[in-house]
Order: C-alpha cells, then structure tokens, then sequence
C-alpha cells in the first residue's frame, strides 16, 4: 500500500508542474492585474471568531467532489447549489477543493460557490508558490490552506507572506506536535489540526485534542477530519474547540446544509428545502 505521506510527495511534485505550466500562461504581472481587480477579501478569520464570540459553532463547510482516499464522493456535484445549501444550513465559511488531478476540483468551483453566497471561501489546494496565493486571490478566495508537512520554513513564511500582502487569511494546517511548533513561528492567527494521519490514513479526534496545551490562547483552532456524529462536535467543544472543518460527512449527505445543521444543532430540516444536486 501506498502510503500518504507517498501520495502529499506525489501531489506536490505533480503541483509543481501545473503551477509552471500555469505562470507561462499567465505571467505574474497578469495575474497582479486580475488581483487589483477582484472583490475585496471578506474576512474569513473574523467570521469565525464572531461566530464563537457568539458562543455558537463556527463550521468551514467543505465542497468536495472526490479524494484520492475515497474516490467519487458525490456524483452529482454543483458547487453552487452547495453553497446555497450550506449557507442555509448554518455555515461560517466555505472551503472549496480546486485540485484537478486527485480531487477533481476546479477553479470555476471555488468562483461560482462564492458568487451564490455572502460567505468567505478557503481555497483548498496544495500551496506551495506564492503565484498560486495570488491566483487564489484573483479567483475571490479569502484564504488559503498552508500545510506544514509539506513545506519547509522558509516556503512556509513566503507563502504566509503573500497572503498577508494581499488581505488574505491562511489556514496553517499541522498533523502534530513538531509541525505546530514550526506554525507557530508565524504570526498566524488560524492553526488547522487534521485529523487524518498522513502516514497510515487512521483518523483519530485525538490528535486535536492532544495539541491543545501546545496552543497559545491567542491562535483558534479548526478541527478537520472525523467530525461524524453530534457526539464529536460536543466533545471537542468541551474541551474548548468551537471552529471546524467537516466535508466528506455533509458531502455524502442527500442535502449538506440539512446535514450541517443536523449535526451542529440538531435540527432536521424537511425535503422541500435538498438541493437540486444531491446524489
């Protein structure tokens, strides 16, 4: 079996390539252009502190098509009528999966879930140039995810960087003790903890839960992966967590906002109000 750490080696090396092909297209001073021109950032942080200020959940509802773990996770796939439905449903911000080749996303996805509502949007991709954090912008993102693992320090500070050049904020997402301590040398106030272990896919709530007392009071904590049942979300809030990252549960759901507010406010809603895209 192929491990993950094996499949984030492989997606960079193949991101690398696209992000060349990519700049001979569109050259930087083009893309600078399409930057000055586009929305202004929204403000994803500040909605998700407001939120928790609030004392409510804060969810980054996630759109996503397929992965390289799970394949096809839902066949009938409208980025914008998902957003609608998440928005509906309670949702804080949007994350969207732009990645082409492992999780057949688009950057037209991240375009059209962001013109169907009012809320910030994470580009979810596999940062790791600078051009791409203005592209991110160009298309409307509000933010970016920086992976530890997969970038070294200075990268990692570049990249931070141009985001906040720009506006924008990053998601600095970290798998465990040694890569939080290598996020927290920036001044980033957002620090994602997956989940998911890279190196054997076993998803264990844990991992958050084991890296709180390495947090310093002033950075929010997103939670991602393995958010399932009702049980979970109030686990992690009475250990203080109020910020997460749920995709694959709301997007094997008929409707993902239904299964939003299902699963952060126990509530159902009724059938009238599905998608037109649901599976």
């Amino acid at each position: 079996m192929t491990c993950a750490n094996d499949i984030l080696d492989e997606i960079m090396r193949h991101k690398a390539q696209e992000v060349a092909g990519r700049l001979g297209r569109v050259p930087m001073t083009a893309l600078r252009r399409r930057v000055a021109a586009a929305d202004p950032p929204r403000g994803f942080v500040e909605a998700l502190r407001s939120r928790m200020s609030a004392g409510q959940p804060a969810v980054i509802a996630e759109a996503k098509k397929a992965s390289p773990s799970r394949g096809i996770i839902r066949e009938r796939y409208d980025p914008e009528d998902i957003a609608r439905s998440y928005a509906r449903g309670g949702a804080t911000c949007l994350s969207v999966l732009t990645d082409r080749a492992y999780f057949q996303g688009e950057d037209v996805h991240l375009q059209s879930a962001r013109r169907a509502c009012s809320l910030p949007v994470l580009r979810k991709d596999f940062t790791l140039d600078p051009y791409q954090v203005f592209e991110a912008r160009a298309l409307g993102a509000d933010c970016v995810l920086l992976i530890v693992a997969a970038l070294d320090d200075d990268r990692l500070a570049a990249l931070f960087g141009a985001a906040v050049e720009l506006g924008m904020d990053a998601l600095v997402e970290v798998h465990d003790a040694a890569e939080l301590e290598r996020a927290l040398s920036l001044p980033c106030p957002l620090i994602g903890v997956n989940n998911r272990n890279l190196r054997t896919f076993e998803t264990r709530l844990e991992t958050t839960l084991e890296l709180l007392d390495r947090m310093p009071a002033d950075r929010t904590v997103v939670t991602e992966s393995g958010i399932r049942t009702p049980e979970d979300v109030a686990m992690m809030r009475r250990h203080g967590v109020n910020a997460f990252l749920v995709g694959e549960t709301f997007m094997a759901a008929v409707d993902p906002g239904d299964k939003l507010r299902e699963l952060f406010y126990g509530e159902t809603v009724g059938a009238a109000h599905r998608i037109t895209g649901a599976t």
